[in-house]
């Protein structure tokens, strides 16, 4: 797997938003419309889009499903959606309308055994979002801490199926403040499975350092509030996908 720049689509209330370290309440609208915005990426050139359904990550099901299917449909990129994935059946309705990989979070840490029927069932269609704040695990959109070490769970991901990981350090998602090096390398050294690394991306030279680790492990970037703002171009990031 070659390294990706992965522009991120957070879907809340129908808008395209991006929160400040998983918080609801701390949410900034970047375009009224998500299919809009997936568009414009896909244009660009993005070669994978990342969308997380906010709404559903808090309520553990499927909220802005529609508007998804509409994106799937709308671009040629492959397409990994998040947020309320939480059993088989809304996996398989993911799967069924497009959606190139899922992305369990909670379930992963709640409900094992329904990982693997799904891993069983779609080889290599599902990645595991690992959300740490200090090295744990927080999961229901962030807003539960579990006291999991989130190396240890992921290693035991690997095991039944996991095909890649989003690795995001919460304390520094939305903040603009850089992205954690220290500990997405720690976390992705200890894993064989391909770690792509989130939260608080800012800079090109950001981008940069995380590309010069894909010998660690990191094979991409998932990349929100800064291509909104245009704190890093779309256009720039990609080039040094290509390099």
């Amino acid at each position: 797997m070659s390294f990706q720049v992965i522009p991120a689509v957070d879907i809340q209330g129908g808008k395209a938003v991006r929160l400040r370290q998983g918080r609801a309440e701390e949410s900034t609208v970047f375009d009224d419309s998500p299919l809009e915005a997936a568009k414009r990426f896909a244009a660009a050139g993005a070669t994978r889009l990342h969308v997380v359904d906010l709404d559903g990550a808090f309520l553990g099901k499927p909220v802005n499903f529609e508007i998804i299917r509409r994106i799937v449909a709308a671009v040629d990129v492959p397409v990994q959606i998040g947020g309320g994935v939480r059993n088989f059946d809304i996996a398989s309705r993911y799967l069924g309308s497009g959606v190139s990989r899922v992305i369990l979070g909670t379930s992963v840490v709640r409900n094992p055994e329904e990982v693997l029927r799904i891993t069983k069932a779609y080889p290599g269609k599902v990645a595991a979002a690992i959300d740490a704040r200090d090295g744990l695990v927080a999961i229901r959109g962030w807003v539960e801490a579990t006291g999991v070490d989130a190396v240890d769970l992921a290693r035991r991901m690997e095991k039944i199926g996991i095909s890649c990981f989003i690795y995001t350090d919460i304390a520094r998602d939305g903040m603009m403040a850089g992205p954690n090096h220290r500990a997405i390398s720690g976390f992705a050294k200890g894993l064989a499975t391909p770690v792509i690394a989130s939260g608080g991306v800012t800079t090109l030279a950001d981008v940069e350092k995380l590309r010069s680790m894909e010998g660690e492990g990191v094979t991409g970037v998932i990349i929100g509030r800064a291509l909104y703002d245009g704190s890093i171009s779309l256009h720039e990031a990609l080039r040094l996908e290509r390099e």
